[in-house]
């Protein structure tokens, strides 16, 4: 009801009812659905996301428009540039052994934080919102996104307003791992205490969020559009670059990179999954460049484990307890693999954006697995059907076994670029002999999040979909969590966890406790390696492109830097115009 109130644009004000109480959320105009611009161009940024945000919360999102969204007045307490360096956001210093912030042994890390930061609201900002995020991520009530990545913590403690001290419940050489980057955001306790539960997705401040950051929420219609101003207590407000940011939602790809790129209709476009000579074309406009970064992000095919054609006794469908009829056979895997053409996809689909992967683990360099490799051979596919015992026994194009004729469902979102991806992986599957439907799904219902909605990533009711992600961390322990056994995502977790291909390997899930515990760098760089090469060995999830992080920026913006290991927003309080 609520999604329905925010699109029908019927009502001047926008009232919705939290636990009895009517809540101002955002203004609606019946008659125009465009934002009214207050200040003029010269003050105003203009970001365009064809992937529109609906929640800023970052805790309750899967989805990189909703923590592009967020990230513009949510922080963390500190986040790495493209040099891997951590930079200080909340934190008044980096931690280190010199200035006692990391503990011999291991097992503990000490935060200083800044003192007189406010919240956008006048709240002044202390350890006690540290701990209280803790503690909102870790109660399962919440069924916060990022729980998994804090479940090695012990306690967190507030030694004093100003330091904040992070006990593990045994070693562990990522201390870097949390409250760092995108993922790593602070809630504001006195807004989110009083839905630390089952009610969290009533809480206000999911729409309007209430944060430390230069620019701070107004107005916010999900799936249309975000409108900031100024936080005039953030602690460089006097430095900041624009008096209004207006985040614009939807259309597509394309569209965006035009009104950059050849118009000059606005200032910054968010990942660009567009054809490269359709790119190179925008270019030549004038108005605006391209910015890129071949960072950790991967184009790739996860397969499900579970049958999401069949459903239990209350109606889930895709429960880790009905395994798939034939995708939980390693040739039929493998077969599937060795029939789409990555070279094809990479070269004839993305061209300089991206090149041919093998890998889910691209950064930093010595994780990269040298071990593997990828193959186009249809023969060979074919033979591993054959032997799986696949054929088609009815000779209508299909292969069959035991009554179960071999078709799949492949989904993706909504993208030109992705549907012509879909096109040559249905090609080269249909050539051996698989049947398969295509389906797309609107970006903003694929990464929703929404446990009611099946249309989710982590529903995964299909046998195939694509995506792209990448770890957001130097340290990739909390990106390879996503495939351990605790983080299936089903009905009975309200479909929190990352792992949505119900993949269970308890070799894989020791690797990664061994990971979580090694202090040798090297040791625990081979480690890492390993848990890749199962993945990409055992063909959980098939990689097809190493991906460049693509944007478009228009002439007059400065100060926009990119890093492999944040949200593209990460350092807006230093964009200006020229």
């Amino acid at each position: 009801m609520l999604k329905k109130l925010f699109h029908d644009g019927s009502c001047r004000w926008l009232l919705s009812l939290f636990l009895g109480t009517s809540v101002i959320l955002t203004a609606c105009n019946s008659q125009d659905s465009n934002i009214t611009n207050s200040s003029s161009d010269s003050d105003t940024l203009k970001l365009l996301y064809w992937q529109a945000p609906t929640i800023l919360n970052p805790h309750l999102s899967t989805g990189t428009k909703d923590l592009e969204a967020s990230r513009i007045t949510l922080e963390p307490l500190a986040s790495y540039d493209k040099n891997g360096e951590l930079i200080p956001f909340l934190a008044a210093e980096i931690p280190d052994r010199e200035n006692g912030g990391i503990s011999a042994d291991g097992k503990s890390v000490t935060w200083k934080l800044k003192q007189d930061i406010k919240w956008s609201d006048g709240t002044p900002f202390t350890a006690a919102d540290v701990v209280f995020t803790y503690e909102f991520l870790s109660n399962p009530q919440v069924g916060a996104t990022s729980a998994g990545d804090y479940e090695i913590i012990d306690q967190i403690e507030a030694i004093d307003d100003y330091t904040v001290k992070i006990t593990f419940k045994t070693v562990n050489p990522a201390w870097n791992r949390f409250f760092i980057g995108g993922s790593g955001i602070i809630l504001p306790r006195h807004i989110y205490e009083e839905y630390n539960g089952e009610n969290v997705r009533e809480a206000p401040a999911n729409l309007l969020p209430i944060g430390t950051g230069p620019y701070k929420v107004v107005e916010f219609k999900p799936g249309d559009v975000v409108v900031f101003e100024p936080n005039s207590y953030f602690r460089n407000a006097d430095e900041l670059g624009f008096k209004r940011i207006e985040l614009k939602g939807g259309g597509d790809a394309t569209s965006a990179a035009r009104a950059v790129l050849q118009t000059g209709d606005a200032d910054y476009a968010f990942n660009l999954q567009i054809e490269a000579p359709v790119l190179k074309q925008l270019e030549t406009g004038g108005k605006g460049k391209t910015v890129s970064l071949l960072g950790t992000l991967s184009e790739r095919i996860l397969l499900n484990f579970s049958d999401p054609n069949q459903a239990t006794a209350d109606g889930e469908r895709a429960n880790r307890n009905n395994p798939h009829p034939f995708l939980t056979d390693k040739k039929v895997r493998e077969a599937f693999s060795l029939a789409i053409d990555r070279k094809a996809i990479s070269e004839q689909l993305y061209g300089i954006t991206g090149e041919p992967a093998a890998n889910i683990l691209l950064l930093p360099q010595e994780y990269n697995s040298p071990n593997t490799s990828y193959q186009f051979d249809l023969e060979k596919a074919q033979q591993l059907l054959d032997e799986a015992g696949w054929k088609d026994s009815n000779n209508d194009g299909t292969r069959d076994k035991n009554g179960v004729e071999m078709k799949v469902v492949f989904q993706t979102s909504v993208n030109p670029l992705r549907q012509k991806t879909q096109e040559i992986v249905k090609q080269g599957l249909e050539t051996i002999g698989v049947d398969v439907e295509l389906k797309s799904v609107d970006a903003s219902i694929f990464f929703s999040s929404d446990p009611s909605n099946n249309d989710t990533i982590e529903h995964f009711y299909a046998d195939l979909q694509m995506f792209t992600t990448g770890n957001y961390s130097p340290d990739p322990s909390n990106y390879l969590k996503d495939y351990k056994c605790d983080e299936i995502t089903q009905k009975a977790n309200n479909w929190v966890g990352n792992n949505y291909s119900r993949y269970c390997n308890p070799e894989y899930d020791k690797l990664w406790l061994a990971a979580t515990q090694e202090l040798d760098p090297k040791k625990r760089a081979e480690i890492f390696v390993k848990m890749n090469d199962i993945l990409i060995n055992d063909f959980v999830v098939i990689p097809l492109v190493h991906r460049a992080d693509v944007t478009a920026i228009s002439n007059r913006l400065q100060g926009f830097e990119l890093t492999p290991w944040d949200r593209n927003t990460w350092n807006i309080k230093d964009w200006k115009f020229e």
